[in-house]
């Protein structure tokens, strides 16, 4: 009886739902490691061999397995890659999370240009 009543008790903390926050659709999304860089062509060579296996779960096994029997130099390629995309989204994030300094280097070109409109209109004033 006292474990019912405990499940109720239970129950009726789960029944209180915290909102969560909404995602900002204008983040930028995170880079892929790179075992997914490798499953994005593993998936295209693996359907191209095997055109009856429809199931991911199977695609995706047999990637892991492919992926854990590579050595790492043949992991190099995916690895570099995948470190370029990471370094891609680093800008993005950073220039994301701090307007300000993406703003500033735009102020800059325009105050560039402005000066040599100044510049421009000067000398024809001479």
């Amino acid at each position: 009886m006292k474990a019912k009543a405990g499940s109720r008790a239970g129950g009726s903390r789960l029944a209180v739902k915290k909102s969560k926050a909404d995602k900002d659709p204008n983040k930028p999304k995170r880079p892929p490691s790179a075992f997914f860089v490798f499953m994005d062509t593993f998936r295209k060579e693996y359907r191209e061999k095997h055109p009856d296996v429809k199931l991911a779960s199977v695609i995706g096994k047999a990637g892991g397995e492919k992926w854990k029997s590579l050595s790492d130099a043949e992991k190099a390629p995916y690895n570099a890659k995948a470190e370029k995309l990471k370094a891609e989204y680093t800008k993005k994030i950073n220039a994301y999370n701090n307007p300000q300094a993406g703003e500033a280097s735009g102020d800059s070109d325009k105050s560039k240009s402005e000066v040599n409109d100044e510049d421009d209109g000067s000398e024809g004033d001479a």
